[in-house]
């Protein structure tokens, strides 16, 4: 389940981005200095970024769930990063649509095998606006561990 997955070292609230590139400068360093992730982790975001964009509107809610391939990998691992400001993401599977994004879920998949149902358990837990309203409206990161626990619980996460 993704909730015994967090560290709370990888969980930033209320962040200060300009960019989606601050971003990945900011939790992806700190993959890197945890490490879960090779020092070249945060290029390889920024690149894959570029090229397969990972921004989600979930009922007007922006979502990003950027990730890299498993070669920038050491120990697979989840991150979240709530922002003071929404950043501009461009949405997954387009080139050009805005997505304003106020909660990032980071990933670092170690096995490539995982990585659909991953991305499946972080949608699962996502879906629910209300879940998304109270991680960006948290206020530690154990309360971000707890609202994804329940949520997971709820929908019977641990038959994922």
């Amino acid at each position: 389940m993704i909730w015994e997955d967090l560290d709370k070292k990888l969980i930033h609230l209320q962040a200060e981005a300009g960019h989606a590139n601050d971003i990945f400068d900011q939790l992806g360093t700190c993959f890197i200095n945890e490490g879960y992730s090779r020092s070249d982790y945060v290029e390889a975001l920024k690149q894959r970024e570029a090229q397969f964009p990972t921004g989600l509107d979930i009922n007007g809610f922006g979502v990003a769930i950027p990730h890299t391939d498993a070669g920038y990998v050491l120990h697979e691992t989840e991150g979240i990063m709530t922002l003071k400001h929404p950043v501009t993401f461009i949405q997954m599977g387009s080139d050009d649509t805005q997505v304003e994004v106020k909660v990032v879920f980071m990933l670092a998949i170690e096995d490539p095998k995982n990585h659909i149902k991953k991305l499946q358990q972080i949608l699962r837990i996502i879906q629910d606006n209300a879940v998304l309203e109270k991680i960006y409206q948290a206020s530690s990161a154990d309360e971000v561990i707890d609202i994804v626990k329940q949520k997971e619980i709820e929908i019977g996460g641990e038959n994922l």
